[in-house]
């Protein structure tokens, strides 16, 4: 009897834990995935590399990223291009997404044509478009050179310098350099961000949308009131996938303008690559990536309550 209930008992045991078991080599998987690494690099952040190995130096490192001028130029470099990155591409996605909806017939074609982006590596792509307009050879060379075009003497994306800035030192108005990196960077994006709006916009049944239009929606009022409110979710996703990208993202800038001319592309990712292979900080470099990390954070939060208070007032 004694022999039957911890058989009993052991079944229902392992039956209750089963779950656990199943999971675990996922759980093991991000432990040593994500987990340690995170947990390394706040330990490495408070340290600095000796001849004698580690040495535990507290927030010094923090405090030379905000001592160094290079730090507060880079937040205001990817201040510009985060917005210009995420604005233009979300308003171009919606707008092709809306018009690939509409096309009907080759609707497959188009999509299609405009995976292609998506496939390209992000080094390959920066170096494609470093090759349109370099000066000697560049496809666009003729159009960006044309004095008539671009006074007094043309236009070398690559090499010219930032405008002078209107507040300050904020480096608005960008640089042709910047604003070159935004359009790549959109076009890599795009993609991605077109398909999940046009994902999002077929799932809208058309018994809401002719209901409207009887109601007497026009075309604004029907976006505004019907078709943002339930593709809302998707382009917040979007967003997210955006902000993320345009936060840590380092190969395109790496292998198409390489934070230059000057510093004038030198963004938050960028300096982070040069911080810890180029220049071998590596204490430093988790410092940033820390920083960079609480920011992606405040950002997503932000996205997140921003949505809530837009959801309550459509």
């Amino acid at each position: 009897m004694a022999t039957n209930r911890r058989s009993d008992s052991i079944k229902l045991w392992f039956r209750k834990s089963l779950p656990f078991w199943l999971i675990l080599p996922t759980i093991i998987i991000l432990l040593v995935v994500q987990v340690y690494p995170a947990l390394y690099t706040v330990w490495l952040s408070f340290q600095e590399r000796t001849r004698d190995g580690w040495q535990y130096v507290g927030t010094e490192n923090f405090e030379r990223m905000f001592q160094a001028g290079i730090f507060g130029e880079s937040v205001g470099h990817t201040v510009v291009f985060l917005i210009g990155y995420t604005m233009i591409t979300l308003i171009l996605g919606f707008v092709i997404a809306f018009l690939l909806k509409q096309s009907g017939k080759f609707s497959g074609l188009y999509v299609t044509l405009l995976f292609i982006p998506w496939i390209i590596a992000d080094i390959i792509a920066g170096l494609v478009f470093r090759i349109l307009v370099v000066p000697d050879y560049g496809l666009f060379n003729n159009i960006l050179g044309n004095p008539s075009l671009f006074p007094p003497n043309g236009l070398s994306v690559l090499t010219a310098p930032r405008p002078i800035p209107w507040f300050g030192n904020f480096p608005f108005p960008p640089s042709p350099a910047m604003i070159y990196l935004i359009m790549a960077s959109c076009w890599r994006a795009l993609p991605f961000v077109t398909l999940l709006i046009l994902a999002a916009l077929q799932t809208i049944p058309s018994e809401v949308v002719e209901s409207a239009r009887i109601d007497g929606a026009n075309g604004l009022k029907l976006t505004r009131y019907i078709t943002i409110p339930l593709i809302l979710p998707a382009m917040v996703v979007a967003l997210f996938n955006l902000i993320l990208g345009g936060m840590n993202g380092v190969g395109m800038v790496f292998s198409l303008t390489g934070g230059g001319p000057g510093t004038t592309t030198y963004v938050l990712s960028y300096f982070l690559y040069t911080l810890g292979w180029a220049r071998l900080e590596f204490g430093q470099a988790a410092a940033l990536a820390i920083m960079i990390a609480i920011v992606n954070w405040i950002l997503i939060a932000g996205v997140l309550r921003t949505t809530r208070i837009t959801e309550r007032i459509i």
